[in-house]
């Protein structure tokens, strides 16, 4: 669906985006990731047709994106961050009105408004006031207009942004729904969000390419190596909680703090093979009660902050 190959932008003598590569297969919702200043923003303004690239190529569904951008933008559906809408229209007239501007034909106008409608849970909101609606509801406006004339991909940049936790999740679900029949990228500040909706990441840091894979490959790679986290919750004094688990042997770190329950919180790291099952029969042995042992796992948000507070380098294959 999406084939980009050493893409570049400069700003005068400033690189916003450096020779980046990737692919995305037809069905796959991608989450594209980035701090502020990374080219995230850029990129994808290249894929929309919005701005010229440097160098490289870009290619959706087929089509350059650069020799044949009218043909590209019919087959993109895009939310902006910012969601512009016509706030005075009714629901089902600002979608008739995105259909004609998308070139939808007139006979098949009506069934991709009630597509967009049923696809976005807007049916009985179909008569109402845009700018009379919840901001969440309004989000979903701005995700029927994206897909009523029946894109290939989607691309929808902090789709999310401002919404409260109960929206958050609705949305979340209907992205994950959409993306069943649509291609998708999304780009999202929220990682956890990232992480329950999209397939595959990809993060870019200075431009260039420094992350693609499944969130949770991600993770699992960037652990390796780095030894295992281990907390504890054990009922006993502290200071002799900690005694008894500095006899462990492999543990870099040891934390202990104690808790006014007269239990205390005990977090270690290893550096060698996963230390819980000595950690667990020194604090049995020594009569302590053990009453919590799990390891922490890394997360999407600890990928990402350590790929983007780096110096880039290649991920590896």
């Amino acid at each position: 669906m999406i084939e980009v190959h050493d893409l570049s932008k400069s700003y005068g003598p400033r690189l916003a985006v450096d020779g980046i590569s990737f692919s995305v297969p037809r069905g796959q919702v991608l989450g594209f990731l980035g701090p502020n200043g990374a080219g995230k923003s850029t990129t994808m303004r290249i894929l929309t047709g919005y701005l010229s690239a440097s160098s490289g190529t870009a290619t959706i569904a087929g089509y350059d994106v650069f020799s044949n951008p009218v043909e590209v933008r019919r087959r993109i559906g895009y939310l902006p961050e910012n969601n512009p809408l016509y706030n005075e229209m009714r629901v089902s007239g600002y979608l008739h009105f995105c259909c004609r501007l998308r070139g939808v034909p007139p006979r098949r106008r009506q069934d991709r408004v009630d597509y967009a409608l049923e696809a976005c849970g807007l049916q009985e909101r179909r008569r109402e006031i845009v700018g009379r609606l919840s901001k969440g509801l309004r989000q979903r406006v701005g995700l029927a207009q994206a897909v009523v004339h029946d894109p290939d991909l989607l691309i929808l940049d902090e789709p999310t942004a401002g919404l409260d936790p109960a929206q958050t999740r609705e949305t979340r679900d209907l992205i994950v729904a959409l993306g069943k029949a649509h291609t998708v990228i999304l780009s999202s500040h929220i990682l956890p969000e990232v992480s329950a909706t999209c397939e595959r990441v990809v993060i870019i840091n200075r431009g260039s390419l420094v992350a693609d894979d499944r969130p949770e490959n991600l993770a699992r790679r960037m652990a390796e190596g780095r030894g295992i986290d281990v907390e504890m919750t054990v009922r006993g004094d502290a200071e002799a909680v900690r005694r008894k688990v500095a006899l462990v042997k492999g543990l870099d770190t040891i934390e202990v703090t104690a808790l006014p329950s007269g239990e205390c919180q005990v977090r270690v790291h290893g550096s060698r093979e996963d230390p819980r099952e000595d950690l667990a029969r020194a604090i049995v042995r020594a009569g302590f009660g053990l009453r919590e042992l799990h390891s922490r796992t890394l997360s999407l948000e600890d990928v990402f902050i350590s790929l983007t507070t780096e110096e880039p380098q290649p991920w590896p294959e």
